[in-house]
C-alpha cells in the first residue's frame, strides 16, 4: 500500500514507522484482499473537524478517533481521518504509546475499508476484532 498524509493540526506523525506497519498489516491480512497497489490517505484532525464529519456521515454528534471513508478514484483503499488529540487519550486509557494507539486505530480503519463491521454485532463483529486483535498482538511482538 502507498500511504498520503495529510496534516491537518501541528503533530508529529511516524511516517516511515506507518510505512513499515502498513506492509506488516498487508502481509498478515487474509490472502484474497490485494492491496499493495493501493494509495491510502491518512488524515490527522482536530476535535471540532472530526466530530463535524461523525455527525455528517454517521449522524453521530461527538469525538471519534477515526472514521474511515471508501474511495473516490479506483487506485485506492480510501481514506482514514484521525482525531489525534483523541487517540493520545485513548493511548493513555489503554496503556499504550501514541504510536501504538495509532497503528491500532489504522489497523481498524484498514479493515473496515476492506468490508469488517462491528456495529451490527454478533459474529461480524467477533470476526472483525478477533483479526485485529491477532495482527496488533503480532505487530507489538515485532516492533
Amino acid at each position: 500500500m502507498k500511504l498520503s498524509f495529510i496534516k491537518q493540526v501541528p503533530v508529529r506523525i511516524p511516517k516511515t514507522h506507518l510505512i513499515e506497519v502498513v506492509r506488516f498489516i498487508e502481509s498478515k491480512l487474509p490472502k484474497k484482499y490485494k492491496v499493495s497497489h493501493l494509495e491510502l490517505v491518512l488524515v490527522f484532525v482536530d476535535e471540532p473537524t472530526i466530530k463535524g464529519l461523525n455527525k455528517k456521515f454517521r449522524g453521530k454528534n461527538k469525538v471519534t478517533d477515526v472514521l474511515s471513508f471508501d474511495p473516490v478514484e479506483e487506485e485506492s483503499l480510501g481514506e482514514l481521518v484521525f482525531c489525534t488529540r483523541k487517540i493520545k487519550s485513548q493511548a493513555l486509557q489503554n496503556g499504550h504509546s501514541y504510536r501504538d494507539e495509532l497503528v491500532y486505530m489504522m489497523l481498524h480503519g484498514i479493515l473496515h475499508l476492506l468490508g469488517y463491521e462491528h456495529e451490527c454485532g454478533g459474529k461480524k463483529e467477533k470476526e472483525m476484532f478477533r483479526l485485529q486483535d491477532n495482527i496488533f498482538s503480532l505487530y507489538l511482538n515485532l516492533f
